[in-house]
């Protein structure tokens, strides 16, 4: 629709303006529903990865789905993180880690269902308890993954990166970037 001028309006009726409203809100109801399925977990609380942690309390009651982050944070000239399989974590083993962390932060996604593993391998620190257990749901249920009967030898190895930034902004995946994207050309065409 234009106006005597000749611009172009975008909205022209208290109609128009209703459904755009709507359309936006639908639009960041799926932006918010993003940011808030992932969880960043800092291991150990406010302990942090340290010897003297009890990791099996701390893991007590917690659901992990992918997409979900482990950040570990200690200190480098102490500890590290490695990404083990269940064998080397059963037998605190760092000989063959699947990955290791030594910048004092380092953080995990979780980017795959299943159970991961991980162990400090400093010295004997795991078999003085610097290990943990993850067992990581496909999706956002709200109740826990029950316990597996059986204990698994292989792990998929998650993302590792480390990183200094705390905050706890969630980002967009492509797939609901492009929802967002086509969300807004819905809008500038005034499909919707």
């Amino acid at each position: 629709m234009y106006n005597k001028a000749g611009d172009s309006l975008l909205i022209s009726t208290p109609c128009e303006l209703w459904r755009s409203s709507m359309a936006l809100g639908v639009l960041l109801l799926l932006c918010c529903a993003t940011w808030v399925s992932a969880t960043d977990y800092t291991v150990g609380d406010s302990s942090g990865w340290a010897l003297n942690v009890d990791y099996s309390s701390w893991i007590s009651g917690k659901s992990f789905v992918v997409g979900d982050k482990l950040v570990f944070k200690y200190s480098a000239s102490q500890h590290n993180v490695e990404t083990v399989n269940a064998t080397a974590y059963n037998a605190c083993s760092s000989s063959s880690p699947i990955s290791t962390g030594n910048t004092g932060q380092t953080t995990i996604t979780l980017d795959a269902s299943g159970k991961h593993y991980f162990i400090c391998g400093i010295s004997n620190h795991c078999s003085q308890g610097m290990k943990l257990e993850v067992d990581v749901a496909e999706s956002s249920s709200t109740s826990p993954s029950p316990p597996s009967s059986s204990t698994t030898n292989t792990t998929t190895p998650p993302s590792t990166t480390t990183t200094n930034n705390n905050s706890g902004a969630g980002s967009l995946s492509p797939v609901h970037a492009t929802v967002a994207f086509m969300g807004l050309v819905v809008l500038k065409l005034g499909v919707f």
